[in-house]
C-alpha cells in the first residue's frame, strides 16, 4: 500500500463542496487552507497498514485524529471524512 500512500499524498485534490462537507462532518469551521493542511497531515502520519482499498475508494483511517478519509482511487479526490466509531 506504500505506492498508494505516496500517490494519494501527491495527487489528492478537492471539490469546492467537500470543504463544507468536511467542516460539517467534523463540527469545525476550518478555512480551505486549514482543511488542506489537516488532511495532508493525517495522510502523512497514517501508517500504511491503515490504508485500505475497497471498490473504487481508498479509506485512510487514523485513530490518533479519530478520522477516516475517503478518497476516490481514480481521481484521488477527497470525497468525505468521518469520525471513527469508538
Amino acid at each position: 500500500m506504500k505506492l498508494e500512500k505516496l500517490e494519494i499524498l501527491k495527487k489528492h485534490c478537492y471539490t469546492p463542496l467537500v470543504y463544507q462537507r468536511i467542516n460539517k462532518k467534523l463540527g469545525v469551521n476550518f478555512s480551505v487552507k486549514e482543511i488542506e493542511h489537516f488532511i495532508k497531515k493525517i495522510i502523512k502520519e497514517t501508517n500504511k497498514n491503515n490504508f485500505e482499498k475497497i471498490g473504487k475508494n481508498f479509506y485512510v483511517s487514523n485513530t490518533k485524529f479519530n478520522i477516516k478519509i475517503t478518497v476516490n482511487s481514480n481521481t484521488f479526490r477527497i470525497i468525505t471524512v468521518d469520525k471513527l466509531v469508538k
